[in-house]
């Protein structure tokens, strides 16, 4: 049974009005705007429950039509890996130990304990991906729990590439992370789809980020943003398809002074007419081809 989201997931506040319907591959999905922060959000939506159930067992099914890595997928995924690792790369020198949640099939773990050397971990809900990883010999969990009951220590490096969207209640998951998972010194490293030009709305996300939602998202969590890039890698040169953030814990508390983001409708219109505009005019750097992806040096 959906549920109707009463109260804003960053700032708590009641007020709300209609921003957008649609169909998505067979569901229904609404997503409406907080009147006092801008927040764009989906309700109604799943249950909590509902929710986990669908990562569990539906997830993969409705949106590539198997359960189990797919070559496009571990393709991608491999770019994504890489992408991400430029951005870290002139920040980040060591690491220890790394969590990825929402690891898929272990790509992205896999490729910074190539690059750091460090101990991994990761957790993905899907029964199908976790045994993928797993037999690539990596130590993934169904969920944080269970990781947790297996002895995890704190992590220096958690990273969450296109999972924060996926959060109903992001703010406080962020603060539970960097409570008892991260350490004091640590990084959180975490991209989502950008609003203003990422299709965005799916029945699987809860919350769609701009840039300036998602940096209010994390300081609000007790973290401070180090460094918030837009770009579109892997999959396009030219659009700003993803949001991506590397933070850490602030050292002094303090209480975040919420802005309101104001025409966040009139920065999606615009943003999804100049995505048109540059898919006609570049169509091959607007979406990378994968046989042009295969080629080209990532690393």
């Amino acid at each position: 049974m959906p549920e109707i989201v009463k109260c804003c997931p960053l700032c708590g506040s009641q007020l709300s009005r209609f921003f957008d319907r649609r169909e998505f591959r067979g569901h229904e999905v609404v997503n409406r705007i907080c009147g006092n922060c801008g927040l764009v959000y989906q309700s109604p939506r799943m249950i909590a429950a509902e929710l986990d159930d669908f990562y569990a067992r539906e997830y993969r099914q409705v949106y590539q039509g198997e359960a189990g890595p797919t070559p496009k997928d571990l393709f991608v995924q491999s770019g994504r890996a890489d992408a991400l690792l430029r951005l870290v790369g002139d920040s980040i020198n060591e690491v220890n130990r790394h969590l990825d949640i929402g690891c898929s099939a272990g790509v992205l773990l896999a490729r910074f304990r190539e690059r750091y050397h460090c101990d991994v971990a990761g957790v993905e809900p899907g029964a199908a991906y976790r045994s993928y990883a797993q037999a690539q010999g990596l130590s993934v969990y169904p969920d944080l729990a269970d990781m947790q009951a297996a002895g995890g220590a704190c992590f220096d490096l958690v990273s969450m590439a296109h999972v924060l969207e996926h959060i109903p209640a992001p703010v406080e998951y962020l603060a539970d992370l960097r409570a008892d998972i991260l350490t004091p010194d640590g990084w959180l490293l975490i991209e989502v789809p950008n609003l203003y030009c990422h299709d965005s709305f799916e029945i699987a996300h809860t919350t769609s980020f701009s840039g300036h939602t998602l940096r209010q998202t994390i300081e609000k969590a007790g973290l401070e943003v180090v460094k918030l890039k837009k770009h579109g890698l892997p999959r396009s040169e030219l659009l700003p398809l993803y949001l991506t953030v590397l933070a850490r814990p602030r050292r002094v508390a303090f209480e975040v002074d919420l802005q309101r983001e104001h025409s966040v409708a009139l920065k999606r219109r615009i943003g999804m007419f100049w995505r048109r505009v540059v898919q006609k005019l570049f169509p091959r750097r607007a979406w990378i081809p994968l046989k042009k992806m295969e080629n080209r040096d990532t690393r």
